[in-house]
């Protein structure tokens, strides 16, 4: 056994939005971790630009939501347009649905935001170690946990640390995927691409329609705060050490644009598309990039990993805490794997779709019509609604207790990924009604499981230790909907998923129980 120099719960490596996210939800139960991220500090690059609906739903559960929409773009900038060059009209345009206006099937709204913005305010949700300039550089495992072996860049200092499981979220190029010896399946490498954020005055071309991306010929463009700033995103020139980037950016806008941008930051970055094939291994869990790498259409990728560790968290704040087994962490896997190649599929397919769009402005352009004339999106208004995919994703794992045979897929969504159908079966999200002004159902979810019922006398007073529980009354307006009777009940999930549904009073006093076990896969006794 190794000699170690510091011991935690969890360690945490990498500092993007997912391993911050990751930290601020063990903090809410209450599990020590530690976070290390090779870089030396917070990401000053706007990188991932939108946090979606669901992910929105998580923050509102860890009371963040309000302080990441206040720095955030207004509803309006939830849109994208295409255009010939940023100074033209639109010749097509879609809505991001869940993000330009608020939607009935939730309590939130999602926000256009930059990452350099939501990364302060995750750091601040949770007073517990993080350690920058760290990088892991080797793990050795053990019967109870792991020990890592951390280098610091500044000192040159190596120490190691044992933990009683490891959570890589740390990227595309994760340092732990490839030590464990976990390969990838997909496309792979998609394109190099550069970022440019730059300073200068294109309101008078923004103003009066404004979006979160301008998608046009020579690059996208893309505003970065509410109060300033622009960013261009292309293809890597092939020299770009020597690239002039301000004189890039003013041939992308135009002669006509007249603008001699002021460059600020320059970052090259791959696009890949690839999902891991298996989620864990050992006491190593990973996440995000780590597991899934998503075209960056749709804004997708950062999302897909908040929904990875707000499904992890609690189980591995369960195993840790003694009221689940070792065994819940088999179905954070089970869970989420069909759901990062649902999302691959559908992110590859947008980025198709997308190409298309500027193919058909092309060929329009080359018959002579007219620049003003619109073009035909190959893909109805509903396409980036999406919220089939990340408010209708359906887990099917020991951790749910099934009404009856499960459906032909492990897990999934509805239509495809756009439409969204609420729905209380055992496995999909508990659909949002107002249980008071103010206050959905999915805030009645958190650092425990949640039974709602319109008869709580009923239920309450069944045991229920050592599982966190509350009880919560559902009026009876709502009962229909998620098909219970006068005396039914659904046992919610910490992560707001249905894990069971009884559609009439409990059949026994160890109903409950039973099920909390059957759930956590743990002894009743």
């Amino acid at each position: 056994m190794p000699a170690v120099d510091a011991e935690t719960a969890v360690l945490i490596v990498g500092g993007g939005p997912v391993g911050l996210t990751a930290r601020a939800l063990l903090a809410r139960w209450g599990v020590r971790t530690l976070l290390v991220e090779k870089r030396t500090g917070l990401s000053p690059f706007p990188r991932s630009r939108l946090v979606n609906v669901r992910s929105m739903e998580i923050y509102r559960g860890l009371g963040l939501a309000a302080r990441i929409a206040d720095r955030a773009f207004a509803p309006e900038y939830g849109r994208i347009r295409f255009r010939d060059t940023l100074y033209d009209r639109d010749f097509a345009t879609a809505a991001m649905i869940g993000v330009n206006e608020p939607v009935p099937e939730s309590p939130v709204i999602g926000v256009l935001t930059s990452q350099d913005r939501l990364e302060p305010t995750l750091l601040a949700a949770a007073d517990a170690p993080v350690r920058f300039g760290v990088e892991l550089v080797d793990l050795v495992e053990e019967a109870e946990g792991a020990v890592a072996v951390l280098a610091d860049h500044g000192s040159g200092e190596r120490t190691r640390v044992r933990a009683r499981y490891v959570l890589a979220a740390d990227g595309a190029h994760s340092t732990l995927r490839p030590l464990l010896g976990i390969a990838t399946t997909g496309p792979g490498e998609l394109g190099r691409f550069t970022t440019v954020v730059f300073d200068a005055d294109l309101g008078r071309w923004s103003a009066g329609q404004p979006a979160g991306v301008y998608f046009t010929a020579h690059g996208s463009f893309g505003p970065v705060h509410p109060e300033g700033g622009w960013l261009w995103f292309g293809l890597t020139p092939d020299d770009a050490a020597h690239t002039d980037w301000p004189g890039l950016v003013s041939r992308a806008l135009g002669p006509r644009a007249g603008v001699r941008p002021e460059v600020l930051r320059v970052q090259h970055w791959v696009m890949n598309a690839f999902v891991a094939e298996r989620f864990r291994q050992g006491h190593v869990v990973l996440a995000g990039d780590a597991v899934h790498a998503l075209p960056i259409t749709g804004g997708l990728g950062m999302n897909t990993g908040v929904a990875d560790v707000h499904n992890l968290c609690w189980k591995l704040a369960g195993v840790l805490r003694g009221w689940a087994g070792p065994g819940l962490l088999d179905t954070y896997g089970t869970e989420r794997l069909p759901v990062a190649h649902r999302t691959l599929d559908q992110t590859v397919a947008a980025t198709r779709l997308m190409v298309q769009v500027q193919t058909r402005r092309n060929e329009q352009l080359r018959s002579g019509a007219a620049a003003e004339d619109p073009v035909e999106l190959p893909w109805s208004e509903r396409y980036f609604a999406q919220l089939g995919l990340v408010l209708g994703v359906a887990y099917r794992s020991g951790a749910v207790l099934a009404d009856g045979p499960a459906p032909p897929e492990a897990s999934g969504s509805s239509e495809g990924g756009t439409d969204y159908v609420p729905t209380a079966e055992p496995g999909h999200r508990m659909p949002h009604f107002w249980l008071a002004p103010g206050r959905s159902t999915l805030d009645a979810c958190g650092e425990w499981f949640t039974l709602l019922t319109p008869d709580p006398a009923r239920w309450e007073h069944l045991p229920t230790a050592p599982w966190p529980l509350r009880v919560e009354a559902l009026p009876r307006a709502h009962t229909e909907p998620c098909g219970l009777g006068p005396q039914g009940a659904l046992l919610v999930r910490p992560d707001g998923h249905v894990a069971a549904r009884w559609p009439a009073a409990p059949p026994s006093e160890a109903t409950l129980r039973q099920a909390l076990a059957a759930v956590t896969g743990s002894p009743t006794s």
